[in-house]
């Protein structure tokens, strides 16, 4: 008997913004955020493929019915919340231009997507 424990959308293959997400986790801005929230998933859209490179933290216990002791013992408040290394923390859906203005993070797209931004 097999039993999905969670889901993995993330397409194969390079994302759009691989190098972009991946100096996030390299200036180690973490991404606090719950499997049941909508704001969090959305946050993660905007990332497509490129999320797995994200230094993300589950805050939702598996039954949704309270938090995991890191996100306790962080003060987690809300989601989606991000955390930057001078203790600085933004909540909810922040788009990917703020996020590379408070990282200092180049914000690119690979030549194949198109170039819009979301925001």
């Amino acid at each position: 008997m097999a039993v999905l424990v969670g889901r993995n959308n993330t397409p194969p293959g390079p994302g759009q913004y691989d190098t972009f997400a991946q100096c996030l986790k390299e200036k180690k801005a973490v991404f606090y955020g719950a499997f049941w929230c909508v704001h969090c998933q959305a946050q993660k859209k905007l990332f497509g493929s490129s999320v797995k490179f994200l230094d993300y933290v589950e805050c939702s216990l598996a039954n949704g019915q309270g938090q995991t002791q890191i996100c306790i013992d962080k003060k987690i408040e809300g989601y989606p919340t991000w955390e930057f290394t001078d203790g600085s923390r933004l909540t909810g859906e922040i788009p990917l231009q703020q996020l590379a203005d408070k990282t200092s993070c180049p914000l690119r797209q690979s030549s194949s997507e198109a170039s819009v931004l979301p925001q």
